[in-house]
């Protein structure tokens, strides 16, 4: 028995016009829909394959891209916002410049139809699991997976595009009508987080507090379902949805605060390296192996004289946005900033995320400077030179090699969500809500006192509007490169001043009396947003194969 595996309606359509014998032919590199319900484990494996994600071809047709997002290597998340920019464009550059479109999207291209897919796999298995021989128990869990795979792909498609098609529990087939306009309605903001949160409900009952040694990281927990209720929650009720309330934001995110399951850990450097140095953090994740064609972290983002070549390259947007050691910001004239020596003193996750010129890293200090500095411009390979002065150091595991990377192993972990967006996303939700009372106040600074943080406590007596400055601030350098920023900016309804600043970098220049001087530059030209950037653009595909029924986000043609 074939099986041919469609997921989003532009697919389906374009093979249901293929001809006969194409369709006809009889796969070799997969395996039935009879075998894999004949067999327990078999089906079991299918679940679990669909947390790696569909892989899809990139933009030149070379290599695959698995997980839910970008995550590592290549141009990051980071490199659509004002976190970073990626050296050698892969698409990004147009987003931050306000250039995307439904024919060109850039690196954003996959959410649409990786969704849709992901969505008709869980319902395929999730139609089919009843007549799978497992235990009641294990079925339950496995249930539970699924509707927790299919609210993650909702949420991305939710915060990406807004109101999605929602297809309930429908598998389409080559043989569907396709000419209902209702197959391509999309539903109300309100309606399409309803709906996921509904399903995260559900999992959250069925799914395991704990997975034990099976796949601990891997694999959906019931604090995992809360944990993405409440982020969605969170975004329902930010300004750009407004559909939703901060109370039911917060008692979303109290819920996963009430497991006692979950801490911060003492050493934030180690938490996206080693799993094992992780603690009880990471709420829900992914193991990469260093071997596989996705992780290649160092040589992708290291100093051009490391023989590393640049990658996402720290936007001094944010290098201004990591406070002094006192706590104060750099523009706070009391603070103890000093221009001269601008990297001195500040609060210690800049060291762990931002490699600057003059910080140690492997046996020598970082020569970012011109003339003559080995990672500027006038070093080796200088089409690999850092455009902002800065390289990235959050995710670099100097245990793993620069050169020749394809012929190390070991495991890096990229994760989806954890304890201290928890927290801060309570502190937002809470100060919204009833303004900032203590439960607010330790929520940060459990986050900003961390063992190998030690940022000072938030000042007491801070008015709302000041502790949600202090919360946005704390988002941004805490969770820097994890691929919240992008949608921060959006539903706080700021990114139209965020994105619409110019990317800046710094240029060093060494002097002869060994000093340096420090002068701001625009690092990529053109940076801009318009009101239609909020929302990605459906992709133009898409919009043909429904003949036109598929609404198109507003300000697109």
């Amino acid at each position: 028995m074939k099986k041919i595996i469609v997921s989003i309606f532009a697919t389906s359509i374009m093979l249901f016009s293929c001809k006969k014998n194409f369709l006809d032919l009889t796969p070799t590199t997969t395996i039935s829909d009879v075998a894999i319900l004949q067999d327990s484990a078999l089906f079991e494996d299918y679940v679990i394959n669909r947390y790696m994600g569909i892989k899809i071809i990139d933009k030149e047709g070379e290599g695959t891209l698995p997980g839910f997002g970008r995550a590592f290597e290549y141009s990051m998340w980071s490199s659509n916002t004002d976190e970073s920019i990626y050296n050698n464009d892969d698409g990004s550059w147009l987003i931050q410049r306000g250039q995307i479109a439904p024919e060109n999207l850039g690196n954003a291209g996959a959410f649409w139809g990786r969704s849709y897919r992901g969505i008709r796999d869980c319902n395929w298995a999730l139609n089919n699991i009843a007549s799978v021989t497992m235990s009641d128990g294990h079925k339950k869990n496995i249930i539970g997976e699924l509707k927790f795979l299919r609210a993650f792909r909702y949420q991305d498609l939710i915060r990406n595009y807004g109101g999605a098609v929602l297809v309930g529990d429908r598998v389409y087939e080559l043989k569907d009508n396709y000419s209902d306009p209702a197959l391509f309605t999309r539903a109300s903001l309100k309606a399409s987080i309803d709906y996921a949160v509904a399903q995260l409900d559900t999992a959250a009952q069925l799914l395991p507090r704990d997975n034990g040694g099976s796949w601990p990281l891997g694999r959906a927990t019931k604090g995992a379902a809360l944990a993405l209720k409440a982020r969605l929650l969170l975004y329902a009720a930010s300004p750009l949805y407004n559909c939703g309330t901060w109370a039911a934001a917060a008692k979303a995110a109290q819920d996963v605060i009430d497991l006692k399951k979950y801490a911060i850990q003492d050493n934030y450097s180690a938490l996206f390296i080693d799993q094992t140095m992780a603690g009880n953090e990471i709420i829900f994740g992914r193991q990469y192996t260093i071997t596989a064609p996705h992780v290649r972290m160092e040589i992708s983002n290291g100093p051009n004289g490391y023989d590393g070549w640049a990658g996402n390259t720290p936007l001094q947007n944010l290098v201004d946005a990591y406070q002094m050691d006192d706590g104060k910001d750099i523009t706070d004239a009391t603070s103890g900033y000093d221009a001269a020596k601008p990297y001195e003193n500040r609060d210690k996750r800049f060291y762990y995320t931002i490699l600057y010129n003059g910080a140690s890293y492997r046996g020598r200090a970082l020569e970012a400077y011109i003339p003559g500095g080995r990672d500027s411009k006038d070093g080796p390979s200088n089409w690999n030179t850092t455009k902002t002065g800065y390289y990235l150091r959050k995710f670099m595991n100097d245990a793993n090699p620069i050169q020749n990377p394809w012929s190390s192993a070991g495991q890096q972990p990229w994760i989806y969500i954890r304890y201290a967006e928890v927290l801060l996303n309570y502190a937002e939700a809470q100060n919204e809500a009833s303004g900032p009372d203590e439960t607010v106040y330790d929520a940060v600074n459990q986050v900003r006192q961390r063992a190998s943080v030690g940022q000072p406590p938030l000042p007491s007596g801070l008015s709302q509007t000041q502790m949600r400055g202090a919360i946005r601030k704390e988002r941004q350098v805490e969770l820097a490169f994890e691929e919240h920023r992008f949608y921060d900016v959006r539903r706080w309804k700021i990114a139209d001043v965020v994105e619409n600043t110019p990317a800046y970098g710094m240029i060093i220049t060494k002097n002869a009396n060994g000093s340096f001087s420090y002068e701001r530059k625009v690092a990529l030209e053109g940076k801009a947003f318009s009101a239609k950037n909020y929302w990605l653009p459906i992709p133009r595909p898409e919009i043909l194969a429904s003949d036109n029924k598929l609404q198109q986000n507003e300000g697109y043609q």
